[in-house]
């Protein structure tokens, strides 16, 4: 039995926004165009949600719902900055990482070994994590298929965490509103609706014929959905780039030396990773990162082939001077090569 999880950061960019500037938290706000430049909203918090607020509407129309929404300018540097922090956190814990957007991904962790393979245990830590390091919430949903991550995901947003445990699929399929399947719209909705259908257990009354014939190729899907059946695979879309060890702190660190104090544990943990990485890798580079008390960052490498204390120190010294005040965060990894790909563009130049 697969265990899948689906990870949705709340109202990213709008969190992003909240964290960098706390003046905007506890106020309506969200993410878009100007309203009297025909912008468009890109998401907002939950606070102009409350109002009807909601992505993809026009600003001009958002301002008119609700008159104290504040619309800031998008950041994309700042969304793919945090995007990256959040995938590294989530290769962390399992290799098998699709990535569906900035701001979500599945992970399988059928295989993975932390957490004592418990999967929900896993989410939580998860979320632990990317609270800790990024200081923004994400939802989390743990079950067998992709399909039913997706949906437990959301299920207690914001903040939350949901579980289908594989033997109360079937329950819960049952109960599901027809509107939380992915592809159903507000039209097939109302075309189930017309049907006598209102949740997936009135529509397991019907069969794969009679809903391809009403749906075509959906209908299929449909069918298979219904029943809570979702044989997707995680598509890992590419090959590993960096390993990293990373922690945040109860306590900020308050200087240098303390950051040094905690450098040989977390190398060892580093260099038992790096261990169960496949042969095809090559180290070609050794990094640390710091994040200072104020949620500033700062990352350092420089060329190396192996886990040197030394030189991880030497790294470490600099990178704090760079900030020169308490660490809430610190981490250290190493960047890859991948062989393959060298053979593969070795092979392409021979022959081309």
């Amino acid at each position: 039995m697969r265990k899948i999880i689906h990870c949705d950061a709340d109202c990213f960019f709008a969190a992003i926004e909240m964290r960098d500037d706390p003046s905007l938290r506890h106020r309506p706000i969200a993410v878009g165009g100007s309203s009297d430049r025909r912008g468009v909203i890109s998401t907002c918090n939950y606070e102009a949600r409350r109002y009807g607020v909601r992505s993809a509407m026009a600003s001009a129309y958002a301002k008119r719902l609700c008159p104290d929404l504040l619309i800031v300018p998008h950041r994309m540097d700042a969304y793919r900055e945090a995007s990256l922090q959040m995938r590294h956190v989530f290769y962390d814990f399992s290799e098998r990482v699709e990535p569906l957007s900035l701001d979500e991904a599945y992970l399988d962790v059928t295989d993975s070994e932390h957490c004592q393979g418990s999967a929900t245990r896993i989410a939580e830590a998860i979320r632990e994590r990317v609270h800790d390091a990024l200081g923004i919430t994400i939802s989390a949903g743990v079950a067998p298929n992709k399909f039913l991550a997706k949906v437990a995901s959301d299920w207690r947003k914001p903040d939350g965490l949901y579980v289908v445990p594989p033997k109360q699929v079937a329950e819960f399929v049952r109960a599901l509103p027809v509107e939380r399947v992915p592809g159903v719209g507000r039209a097939t909705a109302q075309r189930l609706a017309q049907m006598g259908v209102a949740t997936c257990g009135d529509l397991q009354a019907f069969d794969v014929f009679e809903l391809s014939e009403r749906f075509g190729a959906f209908g299929v899907r449909l069918h298979h959905l219904c029943h809570g059946r979702d044989e997707r695979a995680v598509t890992v879309s590419r090959r590993r780039k960096s390993l990293s060890v990373e922690h945040t702190f109860a306590q900020d660190l308050p200087d240098l030396e303390h950051c040094l104090g905690q450098l040989p544990g977390l190398l060892q943990s580093l260099a038992l990773r790096l261990r169960r990485v496949d042969g095809d890798y090559r180290v070609v580079k050794r990094f640390v990162k710091l994040k200072f008390e104020d949620f500033t960052s700062t990352t350092l490498e420089r060329a190396g082939t192996d886990v040197n204390q030394a030189a991880y120190r030497a790294l470490c010294e600099e990178a704090f001077v760079r900030g020169d005040r308490p660490v809430r965060l610190l981490g250290v990894g190493v960047r890859f090569v991948d062989l393959r790909e060298d053979q593969a563009f070795y092979q392409l130049d021979l022959f081309s």
